[in-house]
């Protein structure tokens, strides 16, 4: 998934209860929803920016590397500034880009 091009808001925004519960007809199954989906986003930026500063490391243990590393400060400022997990989970739910699936007993 493609976390640059995400149009969530990048700051804190008061949302409508209301208009959460129109995706899936319940407020609680929606916050569930976005719950799920925060947490996915979330074990993929970690995976995606771990394995990006693990190209940049060193097998040295030179401290003025370690203090000077710029490539892994700008990859890190970078990941600082995306929209949080949570934001980007709501911004699909109202894009409808994620679904609910109910298991029917």
């Amino acid at each position: 998934m493609s976390f640059k091009n995400s149009k969530a808001d990048r700051t804190t925004v008061t949302r409508d209860v209301v208009e959460l519960e129109k995706e899936t007809g319940n407020v609680y199954e929606s916050i569930v929803m976005l719950s799920r989906r925060s947490n996915q986003i979330s074990v993929d930026l970690k995976e995606e920016l771990t394995r990006k500063l693990n190209e940049f490391a060193s097998s040295t243990d030179n401290l003025e590397e370690i203090f000077e590393n710029r490539e892994q400060i700008e990859i890190s400022r970078f990941y600082e500034r995306l929209p949080k997990p949570v934001a980007m989970a709501i911004d699909e739910l109202q894009n409808g880009k994620i679904y609910q699936r109910k298991l029917e007993e």
